[in-house]
């Protein structure tokens, strides 16, 4: 039996049924082909643009291009991105297409004449946001279109898919109808439409690919042909789906070639159209699996027991005849020759591992996706600060995240920091409100509009480290709903330390309801404890107290606070004792207890020094007290005590009156997003999305 080393020896030589070859007429074949790639390339109207150079597609479009010209630019939402390591950086532009401003940047600074866009999301079973999924596929490519009409361009050539097709999926035509069967189908074929619209009414050049089952180098590898090579190399299966579901499988080096052609072939007739890419033929799962079994002299039988895809279907291959006859293209590659070269590529692999992790499958963790809350007050100089070490936080957890940057109408130019955030990076948002409302009513601003399975509330002061975020998902990860800042010490001075310390004994000691001790509004809620908080509907607002009375599974994590790092404290004494009595105000009914607790006890001493003078009138009037000292005395005293008592009583009745008026939390003035400053609607006062 040969070994897996060997068998990947042979099958970079061996004449695979007729279809490839010898190997000296194969490398003449190459060589004419890469001519000819390299003809066609160098004919296309630069500079080249293409728009997903991080994808697997793009990045081999990217890299067949630059292989023969030096004016092409690939465009990457972040880096690192493995696929693009090795490029010269000049030719990697990092940058948000989802954000408007910076597409109006990148088009500006790269003038491109051709456009390759492999902007996709959805196509894997695992992305299944549907709004992201619509605002990727279809707003993105309206986006791209309408700037694209001002500007000079050769050619727009958008990677469609064979989804659009749906549930006629058998060698449909171009023109026929379309049945799609997900929202990634619908987001395509509206996209196609679009192309369309633009092509045949507005004559921009442009056109759309629907690309079949693309395989080759660099696929995702969590998809079949991947885990068909990297378990075929052991001389295993992987788990196949239903033996009868077919594909219609092109090599990735076909299907970037039918971009240049589509893109050299354009004319005013072909403006908008779309062109089926594939290989024409069908292929089942049962077929794949004999293929690998000749290949890599797999003995063990195949698993059909995988769940399948609710698109999945026994019939989908392309009708290929009217690329063919239009655009002067056809698959070079047939399935077996194509495997071989996935094969010899993954062979030379020197980290196979990180090939394996660097799926979109493992990606970022959605299930544990975090919206931070920031309210800020006076905080101009902080809020980059606490971006930079909120994004490096959520980067290094690996896990979905926005951040909601809200402006209790701070008089500095906060609105503008976070508008420039928000320009650059589309997981920032923000809120300007009309008055300063308070960090209470902030965060309850932030947590109303915040889309993600938790929250974490912090001040815009970094005053409280962004960094501990990292041990609050991970005991969030563990179980636990409410994760909450422990402060153990204060960098402040030492009478302001004691009176913090002396707060939260006398709150926990007075409170109806356990309140950790030393714990501010730091926190991370799971979305479970964010909608019941937000169902409280008391004006007179304390976070930490009302997160306590909630309940669910909650514990601490200790830190250190340090002080304020710019500017000066916005809280006073007075400040900080009105604080303190909204706390024990809203949670506990102990003051009142102690009047009625008083008043009882003075009425009964009342009544024994009744009875006392008396007797003493009686019995000794020598020694029975005289005068209006004695008098007066008593009357300073009771009557200070019932002020006390009307006062106290009067606080609980000002709360009262505050509640019943029902006025709103907050009032927003604005909404930042994208770049943008625009007024907030009826609706964002209300709890509307951003």
């Amino acid at each position: 039996m040969k070994s897996p080393e060997a068998t990947l020896e042979n099958l970079s030589v061996r004449d695979v049924g007729g279809i490839l070859p010898s190997t000296g007429t194969r490398e003449l074949t190459c060589d004419v082909l890469a001519a000819t790639l390299a003809e066609k390339i160098n004919r296309l109207q630069g500079p080249i643009l293409v728009l997903g150079a991080s994808g697997f597609i793009g990045a081999n479009l990217l890299r067949m291009v630059l292989g023969s010209r030096d004016d092409a630019y690939g465009v990457a939402t972040r880096l690192p991105a493995w696929r693009l390591e090795g490029l010269r950086r000049e030719h990697v532009r990092v940058t948000d297409l989802l954000v408007d401003s910076n597409l109006d940047h990148l088009l500006d600074a790269v003038k491109p004449r051709t456009i390759f866009d492999c902007v996709a999301y959805g196509a894997y079973s695992f992305e299944t946001d549907s709004q992201l999924i619509y605002r990727t596929n279809f707003t993105f490519a309206t986006r791209v279109l309408e700037r694209l009409r001002s500007r000079k361009i050769a050619a727009y050539i958008h990677a469609g898919s064979s989804s659009e097709y749906g549930d006629n999926a058998a060698g449909p035509l171009e023109h026929d109808f379309t049945a799609p069967n997900s929202h990634y189908a619908v987001s395509k074929v509206a996209a196609a439409n679009l192309i369309h619209f633009y092509g045949k009414k507005c004559g921009l050049p442009c056109a759309n690919l629907r690309l079949y089952s693309v395989y080759g180098p660099m696929e995702d590898s969590s998809r079949l042909i991947p885990m068909l090579v990297r378990r075929g190399v052991e001389r295993r299966y992987p788990d196949f789906v239903n033996p009868l579901t077919a594909r219609d499988f092109v090599f990735v080096d076909d299907a970037c070639e039918a971009f240049l052609d589509t893109a050299l072939a354009l004319n005013s007739s072909l403006f908008g159209e779309s062109f089926n890419i594939g290989s024409g033929k069908k292929t089942t799962v049962s077929e794949v699996a004999q293929v690998a079994r000749e290949l890599f002299t797999i003995e063990e039988e195949p698993g059909f027991s995988m769940e399948g895809r609710h698109w999945d279907l026994t019939d989908w291959f392309a009708d290929i005849e009217r690329a063919k006859k239009t655009i002067g293209w056809q698959p070079r590659t047939a399935f077996r020759p194509g495997l071989i070269k996935t094969i010899e590529w993954y062979s030379g692999l020197e980290d196979k591992a990180r090939y394996h992790r660097s799926s979109k499958k493992f990606g970022l963790d959605t299930k544990h996706s975090v919206s931070a809350i920031v309210a800020c007050y006076r905080d101009n100089q902080a809020i980059p600060i606490m971006y930079e070490r909120l994004k490096s936080t959520f980067l290094k957890l690996n896990v979905d995240y926005e951040i909601i940057f809200v402006n209790d109408c701070s008089p500095d130019d906060s609105e503008d920091v976070i508008r420039s955030l928000s320009m650059d990076d589309r997981n920032v948002r923000g809120i300007s409100h009309s008055r300063n409302f308070g960090s209470q009513s902030a965060f309850r601003s932030g947590m109303m509009v915040a889309s993600k399975n938790s929250c974490v509330l912090l001040d815009g002061d970094l005053q409280d480290p962004p960094e501990l975020i990292e041990k609050f998902v991970a005991l969030w990860r563990d179980g636990f709903d409410v994760v909450y800042g422990k402060r153990v010490k204060r960098e402040a001075p030492l009478l302001m330390q004691f009176a913090y310390k002396a707060f939260y004994r006398l709150f926990d000691a007075f409170s109806y309801v356990p309140i950790p001790r030393d714990a501010g509004d730091f926190s991370l809620l799971d979305r479970r404890v964010v909608e019941a908080i937000l169902q409280f509907p008391e004006r007179d607002l304390f976070l930490r107290g009302i997160r306590a009375y909630a309940g669910f599974k909650q514990i601490g994590v200790d830190y250190v606070r340090p002080e304020r790092q710019f500017g000066v404290t916005t809280n006073s004494l007075a400040k900080n004792l009105s604080w303190a009595k909204k706390g024990i105000l809203s949670f506990s009914y102990v003051p009142l207890t102690v009047l009625s607790v008083s008043g009882t006890l003075l009425f009964c001493l009342t009544l024994l020094l009744m009875a006392l003078q008396i007797v003493l009138r009686l019995l000794f009037p020598a020694i029975a007290p005289r005068g209006v000292t004695t008098l007066l005395l008593s009357i300073l005293f009771f009557g200070s005590i019932n002020l006390l008592a009307i006062s106290l009583a009067g606080e609980y009745i000002a709360k009262i009156f505050e509640e019943v008026k029902r006025r709103p939390h907050f009032i927003r003035r604005s909404i930042i997003r994208d770049g943008e400053v625009r007024p907030a609607a009826l609706s964002d006062n209300v709890g509307g999305d951003l």
